[in-house]
């Protein structure tokens, strides 16, 4: 059985002047505060979160 690979996202801006439903997506994901990186499996689900802000984020493998 193949294991899914782990992706690191950090929230390299801040929330302040997003809007609620970008919020709700951050914190969804585990990210609460500008610079905190978290890790997750890679699926369709996390991707489509990280899509929905990218001008936020940084994606790494």
């Amino acid at each position: 059985m193949a294991k899914n690979k782990k992706v690191k996202i950090t929230l390299v801006k801040s929330l302040i002047g997003t809007t609620e439903k970008q919020r709700r997506v951050a914190k969804a994901l585990g990210l609460t505060k500008k610079d905190q990186t978290v890790e997750h499996e890679n699926s369709a689900t996390i991707m489509g979160m990280v899509q929905s802000i990218p001008h936020l984020l940084s994606v790494a493998e």
